[in-house]
């Protein structure tokens, strides 16, 4: 069916990016967050440019894919019950359509909606879409919020790869003895960098995203960096 014009055309909204764009901000704040603390490590034990670079690429490879791997996984998990559930509803429909229908003219009573005109709205678009009405109405689902696990893998693992490649550059060109003071100020930038870069992705205020990208990530860094401390490895 075709759209209309929207009320307001000079409102931008971004929730259609939400899928895409939560496994981003993910993938590439473990990216910076764990291939740096693991730059950090090693350095503190040998700061050879070649150690430090084996074990930071090394970290970006099996980070990316683990990370693809990981979002396409639980992701699917969701389209699957997605699936599931959708092949529920035709079946109900199929089996009580007076019942499914009373059942969406109730949300709409729930929503404000007088019995009668919410009776009138759940026949139409039960003769429109009866399926695609419940779907949305009674389970929340749209194609805006659908599960998409090939986009969410792409994005986690390219976004991963692309953001644990800055500490690993750094840590390169860094001069010798200063490798773990220059990756440190570099995944500070960077993460406040990616903070911005996912408000103006998703149109939400710079600043509080940030700071939170910026806390949680020296927060993470600071626990791995005390668990190899007080077990004498690193993590």
């Amino acid at each position: 069916m075709a759209k209309g014009p929207p009320a307001h055309p000079e409102v931008r909204h971004y929730v259609n990016r939400s899928g895409w764009l939560r496994a981003a901000v993910l993938g590439a704040n473990d990216g910076i967050v764990s291939v740096s603390a693991l730059i950090v490590g090693v350095a503190a034990a040998d700061p050879s440019a070649s150690t430090v670079f084996l074990a930071g690429f090394s970290g970006l490879a099996a980070g990316a894919l683990s990370m693809a791997a990981g979002e396409f996984v639980s992701v699917s998990s969701q389209a699957d019950i997605e699936k599931a559930d959708m092949l529920r509803e035709i079946k109900a429909i199929e089996a009580n359509p007076e019942s499914e229908i009373a059942e969406l003219a109730h949300i709409y009573e729930e929503r404000g909606l007088s019995p009668d005109t919410a009776r009138k709205v759940a026949l139409e678009l039960t003769e429109h879409d009866a399926l695609g009405a419940h779907m949305r109405d009674e389970l929340g689902l749209s194609e805006v919020h659908s599960a998409r696990p090939f986009q969410a893998a792409f994005a986690s693992g390219m976004t991963f790869s692309v953001a644990a490649a800055v500490p690993l550059l750094a840590a390169v060109v860094a001069p010798q003895g200063w490798i773990i003071p220059v990756v440190l100020v570099v995944t500070l930038f960077a993460l406040a960098v990616l903070g911005a870069l996912g408000a103006i992705a998703g149109g939400a205020p710079k600043f509080r995203a940030i700071v939170r990208v910026v806390c949680w990530g020296v927060f993470a860094m600071a626990i791995t960096s005390l668990l190899g401390t007080l077990f004498g490895v690193v993590v």
